[in-house]
């Protein structure tokens, strides 16, 4: 038997070469010898799982197994009769995900049997989602490498934020992404359900919040507790967010009375920081906001509760006399000191309801109330302040999701990383994890599943996977992998692609658009890309909507090259995969132009189909003179030096990614006919 744990000096080397690839991976693995076959007769019996989830959880790894494999006719088997995968949970029936909850399991795949125990039933649910990730066609068919896997998670909180008020998304968006999540072992599901844009979930107590605040796009309470429930049967818990005092526009055209300047006002259609905020100085606001919390805390089962805090600017408190009189009268200096007034009094109603307050990092200032949990959004530094404070955190910082940031930079931050370093093993327990953020100014429900995944896989994989397994590039092969495999959930993060490029060409044919569609990728918020520009009424149907933040093929052609200048001499699969690639890109612009040709949404394009034409082109050239040894003209080589330095300026709010893999062979051409003998 070959025996590994994590982490290994070998395990990108391994991982790439062995199959399948697991994503998050687990603690420990043992690899044994032989194959467990998935064919017709595969059935599956519990033992001592006596949650009532269990069958619900069986029938839905029964449906997913039969369309990952394409094999039909699964149906959960009788106990002892036939099995080959039996399910062991030591505990009873709980009724909903906690914090404190076991996770762990264990996994043993022999040729003969397999066996899945757990303590809890998350962990029944973790094991079945690894079992789901090691099937693989083999040489008899599908099947399983024999493995013995003993796995936890490093972090108790893993979740996801998905912002629904910006732009509205619909409960199926919601439930397909709680089935992804769970795919990757997240385990919060932050639902942020109200801002300036629009209040999201219904109140029967006071209706004219969703009736005037939500131009119709908002869940009932039967919608809210069918997605708790659906979360509860994958593990999944539901933080609800109600963002307050700040962000709270979309409270006031129903209830004008609760902010601090007079209306009349209206849902928010642009993006940015609001001056509009709640009255602190009334009585009357508490009272209001005491009976919602409690109308909410009956919806939401789960005893965390955001209320936001963040980006409160103070401009109608410091214009208001009530207001400052109130300061005035009570010893508040400043805005943070009249929200932290305003946090203490919503603390005392949240645990009235039986609820433990969450806010982003703002709230975190002198007499903020003890229990409350904090959530760095600006940085990793408030996270780690606030543990020395006692206080318990979130690290958000660097897992936000609408950046468009390559999955390489969100796997490199760690909640315990950065000034979290240097924590006392009693401050550092303070941190229970992290949360990636989708918000939604740039993203609707057609695209928002292609900025969430595959990325927040990686982010899973860092919350969930030993400290020790940092490997970026074993990352991103296991996560093409993975991405497949999402699929097989529901996400639509590949499917969208095709169609939106279809309806961008009309009626010419879309092979043009494609290729220069794979040679780019999307700019996000605060990456180049300005929400400023856009309201909530602008169409997300451009070329940069359509792409995703990474492009596999560059990846791939990246990849080639590198291998090229590692080797001697150069590999000629590599060769000949990088000159069609480039061959592609030179050949592509006369091909493209005729589409873009009197349509608006691609003119934007077209000088970058032509930078890719430019790029195709002295790829073939650089490949041509690495191959013969010869040296390249000095003028040649600085004059593509300049052109690649000007092409990766964005375009359109996209940048040609192709520029990356013809820049690192320049680079090493440069270097080579610098050298002696070579002028």
């Amino acid at each position: 038997m070959l025996r590994f744990l994590l982490p290994l000096t070998l395990l990108a080397g391994l991982a790439r070469a062995a199959s399948p690839s697991l994503m998050p991976l687990p603690v420990k693995m043992d690899a044994a010898a032989g194959k467990f076959a998935i064919d017709q007769n595969f059935k599956v019996s519990s033992a001592g799982c006596s949650d009532a989830r269990v069958a619900a959880a069986v029938a839905r790894f029964l449906s997913r197994l039969s369309r990952q494999t394409g094999i039909p006719g699964w149906n959960r088997g009788a106990e002892g009769a036939g099995v080959s995968l039996t399910l062991v949970c030591a505990a009873g029936e709980t009724p909903s995900p906690t914090l404190e909850e076991d996770e762990s399991y264990r996994l043993a795949i022999d040729p003969a049997h397999a066996l899945l125990e757990a303590g809890r039933m998350a962990g029944i649910l973790h094991g079945l989602e690894t079992f789901l990730q090691l099937i693989q066609p083999g040489p008899e068919g599908f099947q399983i490498p024999a493995v013995h896997i003993q796995d936890r998670p490093r972090f108790p909180w893993r979740g996801l934020m998905l912002d629904v008020s910006r732009h509205w998304m619909p409960v199926e968006v919601v439930e397909r992404n709680l089935d992804a999540m769970a795919a990757v072992k997240l385990n919060v599901f932050h639902w942020h359900l109200s801002d300036d844009q629009g209040f999201r979930a219904e109140s029967k107590l006071f209706p004219r919040l969703q009736q005037l605040g939500s131009d119709g796009n908002f869940f009932t309470q039967e919608e809210i507790r069918r997605v708790v429930a659906y979360a509860r049967d994958r593990g999944i818990r539901v933080v609800p967010e109600f963002d307050i005092p700040g962000h709270t526009t979309s409270w006031f055209p129903g209830y004008p009375e609760l902010a601090s300047a007079p209306g009349p006002y209206e849902i928010g259609r642009h993006f940015g920081v609001f001056d509009a905020a709640m009255d602190p100085s009334r009585e009357a606001t508490y009272t209001f906001l005491d009976a919602f919390i409690g109308e909410m805390a009956q919806l939401f089962p789960d005893p965390y509760f955001h209320i936001g805090g963040d980006e409160v600017n103070g401009k109608q408190w410091n214009q208001s006399v009530r207001v400052q009189e109130f300061a005035h009268e009570h010893g508040l200096e400043g805005t943070l000191a009249i929200q932290t007034y305003f946090n203490q009094r919503i603390q005392k109603i949240l645990l009235k309801h039986g609820k433990i307050m969450i806010g982003w990092d703002e709230v975190l200032g002198p007499d903020l109330p003890a229990g409350t949990v904090i959530q760095s959004w600006r940085g990793q530094k408030s996270l780690a302040d606030a543990a020395r404070q006692g206080y318990r955190g979130i690290l958000s910082s660097g897992y936000y999701l609408d950046h468009l940031k390559p999955a390489r930079y969100h796997y490199g931050v760690d909640p315990q990383g950065g000034p979290a370093a240097d924590l006392d093993p009693a401050q550092a327990s303070r941190i229970l994890g992290g949360e990636a953020c989708m918000w939604s100014e740039l993203i609707d429900a057609e695209t928002v599943d292609s900025r969430i995944w595959p990325r927040a896989a990686a982010i899973a994989e860092r919350l969930w996977s030993p400290r020790e397994v940092t490997d970026a590039e074993d990352m991103y092969a296991r996560l093409e992998v993975a991405s497949r495999l999402l699929e097989w959930t529901g996400v639509e993060h590949r499917a969208v692609h095709g169609p939106m490029l279809d309806r961008l060409a009309g009626n010419h044919p879309a092979e043009a658009l494609r290729v220069l569609a794979d040679a780019c990728e999307a700019l996000g918020l605060g990456n180049g890309r300005r929400g400023g520009n856009y309201t909530t009424q602008t169409p997300l149907n451009r070329m940069v909507d359509a792409l995703p933040p990474e492009s596999e093929s560059v990846r791939a052609t990246e990849r080639a090259a590198a291998r090229i200048l590692a080797s001697r001499p150069p590999g000629p699969l590599d060769v000949a995969q990088l000159r069609q690639q480039f061959g592609r890109w030179a050949a592509n612009d006369e091909r493209f132009q005729p589409v873009a040709a009197e349509n608006a949404l691609l003119a934007e394009l077209r000088p970058l189909s032509k930078d890719l034409a430019l790029l195709g082109a002295a790829g073939l050239r650089v490949l041509g003179y690495l191959e013969s040894g010869q040296a390249a003209p000095e003028d040649w080589i600085a004059g593509q030096t300049r052109e690649c330095a000007r092409i990766e300026r964005p375009t359109a709010e996209v940048s040609l990614a192709a520029v990356r893999p013809v820049k690192l062979l320049l680079e090493e051409l440069a270097r080579r006919s610098r050298k002696p003998g070579n002028r």
